[in-house]
């Protein structure tokens, strides 16, 4: 493959046209009408209409249990594999499986039938009683898309964090991060096996189920072969769109997936089982290397679910996970980009001048930055051609659209329409993005950018930190929203999300700012926090900054210009602000220069630096390491009055 000045691969060669040719040279088609096909069924037809492409992937070394078996074995070995994955706990053997749809009358008679037994350590066995095995479960295994979908997620709209659980056993006890600001609450593992069983008998009730075999993180040393059991078309082809798409090759030598989703979300959990709280309920067993979803059809919950496995599984390799935005510059300069909701992470890492690596979830090894994962989910409420033209664009064959409203004649899209939800989504592949790099690998990031839209008003529009203010910023997360305006009361309120992305993590947001600043430090990165919000004052009184003058900053770091300006400090938060950018008004640097009120300003930023000493008080009593010191370095970067 070849490469791009940059050490890296070329993404890869667009799909040759289809061309018709005039074999006969006289200007007309010739007429093959009159020879035979070669096949006596549909079925055969449509496998002979199916050619198979060329690896897109290169394959290397051995090419796994599967490689050197004949096509009828593997494909009975692959439905076994599936058989098991939908075994009962309680029962001998896993479900009849068979591949196809069962519309198709002839896909039993031309599929093999897996029907495979299993052994189960300390799993009773009891007569079945019910018709399970009698019936066979039809499979649609790793379907192509058909089209565009415009979809609904039912009740929920958005994911259900308060009914999130994971299992807290002998290892994940001491390992993950529990108790106050954690977002892992616990369940034991009879719990976890009560809704597994409910999950799974659901599932094979159904005539059909869908099954994806799928990856995870383009770096090709540490992917993580994933599997998802769904009972909706919707489920699949957004999995299909966020994981990354296996070639013909690596599918047919799958194996054995590392981790499995069982998407029930259409059944309710049993309100009466120990640790639940409502009819929804999405379960992490880390041992089993098994996630349960019932009572609720969001999507997002599968996404982010494997994005909370991967924030546990990757550390254990020394590689580092993230919730941020990925680019990378034509000299192969990559930059991170974190940010919570409405700080400007996805416009701001989205740059036609450099290639997206990623928009949401990446991997940081000793090799460099990765996504984790194949697709893009972007909001498009409000979305507009002239705001965001590459979402605009991806939004085609293939795409989702999650819960977004349209004219059921005409099937125009209203994205002003929040009748559902605000939370309106669409699903795609990232190879839909015309700047998108393939593989969506890079270099170690030269700069990591922290976003925050500060509604107080009170931190500079850029600053440049060091290691400690970059790990507390990290821990931190700071944005601020604004209030509703009820009684016409207007302020700002702070929001803190530890690594920007606390629903996610499972080990304590120390660990996770202690490897980013190793990584930082071995590879010379530079950290920045960049305010997105107001200056002049508060919401309501100040202003926004301007996003010209905000891309003039991110221009000035990815250039590198702005590590040779000139730098002073702030009181309180005792961060280093340059004194001239080119294009940016030298007086919103400082932000005491554009407050016509400097007592408000001193007293607005001293509540926000309390804001801040109290959100942190959380992580104060965690050692990093095998003394405080690093501890210690890290709350001496925060604020100080």
């Amino acid at each position: 493959m070849a490469a791009n000045g940059t050490g890296l691969p070329m993404a890869r060669k667009p799909l040759a046209k289809i061309v018709t040719e005039d074999k006969q040279g006289n200007g007309m088609c010739h007429d093959d009408s009159a020879k035979g096909i070669k096949a006596q069924t549909i079925d055969e037809l449509h496998s002979l209409q199916k050619k198979r492409s060329a690896p897109t992937t290169p394959l290397e070394g051995n090419q796994g249990a599967f490689a050197s078996l004949p096509d009828d074995e593997r494909r009975r070995q692959q439905l076994q594999s599936i058989s098991a994955s939908l075994a009962s706990l309680t029962r001998g053997a896993g479900p009849k499986v068979v591949r196809g749809d069962p519309a198709a009358k002839s896909s039993q008679a031309v599929e093999h039938v897996a029907h495979r037994h299993h052994h189960h350590v300390e799993a009773p066995t009891i007569s079945v009683s019910d018709d399970s095995s009698l019936k066979f479960t039809h499979v649609l295994y790793n379907l192509s898309p058909a089209g565009a979908l415009a979809t609904l997620s039912g009740a929920k709209t958005g994911r259900s964090p308060r009914d999130k659980r994971v299992v807290m056993d002998d290892t994940t006890q001491n390992e993950l991060w529990w108790g106050r600001g954690s977002p892992n609450i616990e369940m034991d593992e009879h719990t976890f096996l009560v809704n597994r069983e409910r999950a799974v008998d659901y599932l094979n009730s159904l005539d059909k189920v869908f099954v994806n075999d799928q990856f995870l993180n383009w770096d090709p040393q540490n992917r993580i072969k994933v599997r998802i059991v769904s009972a909706r078309a919707y489920h699949s082809l957004f999995m299909h769109n966020m994981c990354i798409r296996p070639t013909d090759e690596e599918l047919e030598n799958f194996g054995t997936p590392d981790f499995t989703i069982y998407n029930a979300g259409q059944f309710p959990c049993n309100r009466y089982t120990h640790y639940m709280t409502s009819s929804t309920s999405t379960d992490l067993n880390l041992a089993r290397k098994e996630m349960v979803i019932l009572g609720t059809q969001y999507a997002g919950e599968m996404k982010k679910g494997l994005f909370s496995v991967m924030h546990y599984l990757m550390p254990k390799r020394q590689i580092l996970s993230l919730h941020s935005g990925c680019n990378m510059g034509i000299d192969g300069d990559v930059a991170l980009f974190f940010g919570l909701s409405g700080t400007g992470k996805t416009t701001l890492s989205t740059d036609h001048n450099r290639y997206l690596i990623g928009d949401d979830e990446h991997c940081w090894s000793d090799y460099g930055v990765s996504n984790i994962e194949g697709g893009c989910y972007a909001k498009c409420i409000d979305l507009s051609r002239e705001k965001e033209p590459d979402i605009w664009n991806a939004i085609k064959f293939g795409t989702v659209l999650e819960n977004v409203v349209f004219d059921e004649h005409t099937r125009e899209v209203e994205y002003g329409d929040k009748s559902v939800t605000e939370n309106t989504r669409a699903a795609y592949p990232i190879e839909y993005i015309p700047n998108a790099k393939l593989p969506c690998i890079g270099p170690h990031p030269k700069n990591v950018i922290l976003l925050a839209c500060d509604a107080f008003g009170v931190l500079p529009p850029v600053s440049k930190l060091n290691l400690a203010q970059t790990m507390y910023h990290f821990i931190s997360g700071y944005t601020a929203l604004v209030a509703g305006t009820e009684d016409g009361i207007k302020e700002p309120t702070a929001t803190f999300s530890a690594c920007f992305g606390a629903a996610f993590i499972m080990l304590h947001p120390t660990k996770y700012a202690a490897m980013l600043a190793e990584k930082m430090q071995k590879h010379g990165a530079t950290g920045w926090l960049v305010n997105t919000g107001w200056s002049g004052g508060s919401y309501g009184s100040g202003n926004r900054i301007k996003l010209a003058y905000t891309r003039r900053i991110i221009d000035a770091i990815h250039s590198g210009s702005l590590l040779n300006a000139t730098y002073e400090k702030t009181d309180v938060f005792g961060l280093e602000i340059p004194t001239e950018i080119e294009g940016v008004p030298s007086e919103i640097l400082r932000p005491e220069n554009t407050w016509g009120d400097k007592k408000a300003y001193k007293n607005t930023l001293l509540k926000l630096g309390g804001l801040f000493k109290n959100n942190f008080e959380t992580f104060t009593n965690y050692k990093i390491g095998k003394d405080t010191m690093l501890t210690q370095e890290i709350l001496a970067a925060g604020p100080n009055f």
